[in-house]
């Protein structure tokens, strides 16, 4: 079962991803905090205790002489049960008396005085934790070191840590349940104005392309943007998608009105000669219509945004060829003088052979239509580059722009449906190749050129072969 993904969820995670990094950084310097503040605490006892020891030190005898009071050891000793030793060593490192043999301190640079060191030890298998009071005796006459050497084990001081600690994570732990619920209340607030958007696009009617008007947050704002310019962008597909049913339907609905009427007239006549006129006449109508209705499919395939063909390496010398041997009887009838004039080598170009073919039909088809007597099929390399030349009126400049609408027609008592230029225009864009109309003779601005430009195709490791 897939987890929906949530925004809410999105932004709560990455918000509490370095909330418990920090929080663990704060739980573990808490604790850090904790054993020092305890360490702290038992060291000033022991700080206390040595102190006291060093006191009831005596010379007696020609000796080191200690009379150990019971309170100098019970103030170490806690509710926790804490074992405690101690020893009193003399200069010549003897140690006087105790009840322990503890280390004593191991830095040779220690001046002789009153001072106390600190370190942790094991001894006997228990941690403990040692202070070190090297100090002198205070009769005149006699100035001997001596060092007080005080240790307990840690069962205190671990109490007092966990204790310490226990405190700060009762209230680590409520801040971060009342910053959840600060966070929670604060991504709902924050999430609001997208729901407001949300809600919004779903309550309008499907078939509406309107902008969308409610005042939202400026990263919001940028989003609804971008959605009344995809709506402006539907509206004129949707303005141009009704404009061309519209020019179809009366394309269509001329030639069709125009064969009925005249089988209608046909059919009043007895005259067989009549007759065969008509249904001349007819033919001629049908097969404009027939023509008509498969260039509709082919502009309505390419202006499909959905269609997406896989271009393949093609030789445009190859197409050049076809074309111009497909169409070069119906010139030949139409008195027009087709030829070719191709590379000496193969041109590849990233291509569908149909429809590159079908462009230049209709290049082919508009120049004999519009009173071409001489066409040319150009393939270069060097641009790559597939154009139609012809000697024809041509399409003055201002106009070459709007040829390249559907049903737009530059002679309009031509025979022409105005789609030629149009279906060029999207096996073009198709193709990625730049489309350009230019005057066959410059000087006149007669005739015209229409070539596509394509971009180089990716390296082949094959040998291509024209």
């Amino acid at each position: 079962m897939t987890i929906r993904d949530s925004l809410h969820r999105r932004l709560l995670t990455w918000i509490l991803v370095p909330m418990l990094a920090v929080g663990s950084l704060v739980l573990w310097q808490a604790w850090s905090d904790a054993r020092r503040t305890a360490d702290t605490a038992f060291d000033r006892l022991l700080e206390a205790a040595s102190l006291a020891i060093s006191e009831q030190v005596q010379w007696q005898d020609g000796q080191l002489w200690l009379d150990l009071p019971p309170a100098a050891l019970e103030m170490l000793a806690t509710q926790n049960d804490e074992r405690v030793f101690y020893a009193v060593v003399d200069a010549q490192g003897h140690q006087v008396t105790g009840n322990a043999s503890l280390p004593g301190d191991p830095r040779p640079d220690q001046q002789d005085g009153d001072t106390l060191w600190y370190r942790d030890i094991q001894l006997q298998g228990m941690s403990m934790r040692q202070g070190v009071r090297r100090s002198r005796l205070e009769d005149w006459r006699f100035r001997d070191v001596f060092e007080v050497r005080v240790a307990h084990t840690r069962e205190g001081r671990d109490a007092l840590s966990w204790a310490l600690f226990r405190q700060s994570l009762a209230y680590l732990l409520a801040l971060a349940v009342l910053t959840l619920a600060a966070l929670m209340i604060a991504i709902r607030f924050a999430l609001a104005p997208l729901t407001r958007l949300r809600r919004q696009i779903r309550a309008r009617d499907p078939r509406t392309l309107q902008p969308l008007e409610l005042p939202l947050p400026r990263e919001l704002a940028e989003l609804r943007d971008t959605l009344n310019e995809l709506l402006a962008r539907m509206r004129r597909v949707k303005a141009n998608q009704e404009r061309f049913i519209g020019d179809a339907s009366h394309q269509l609905r001329t030639p069709l009105a125009g064969l009925s009427a005249r089988a209608e007239l046909a059919l009043r006549q007895n005259n067989p000669e009549l007759w065969r006129e008509a249904l001349e006449t007819m033919q001629a109508t049908s097969t404009r219509a027939s023509r008509l209705a498969i260039q509709l499919l082919s502009l309505t395939r390419l202006d499909n945004p959905e269609y997406q063909p896989e271009l393949v390496r093609t030789d445009l010398n190859v197409i050049a060829r076809e074309a111009v041997r497909e169409h070069w009887q119906r010139c030949q009838r139409q008195t027009v003088d087709l030829g070719l004039e191709a590379s000496d080598h193969a041109v590849w170009v990233m291509g569908l052979d149909w429809q590159l073919a079908e462009a230049l039909a209709n290049l082919i088809d508009n120049a004999c239509r519009y009173g071409a007597r001489q066409v040319t099929v150009k393939v270069t390399t060097e641009p790559r580059c597939l154009a139609v030349v012809d000697d024809g009126p041509g399409i003055p400049t201002e106009h070459r722009l709007l040829s390249l609408r559907p049903f737009h027609r530059g002679q309009q008592d031509g025979d022409g449906s105005g789609l030629g230029l149009a279906i060029v225009d999207g096996i073009a864009r198709t193709h990625g190749a730049r489309l350009n109309l230019a005057a066959t003779i410059l000087s006149s601005q007669r005739g015209l050129t229409v070539s596509l430009t394509f971009p180089e195709p990716p390296p082949c490791n094959t040998a291509e072969n024209p």
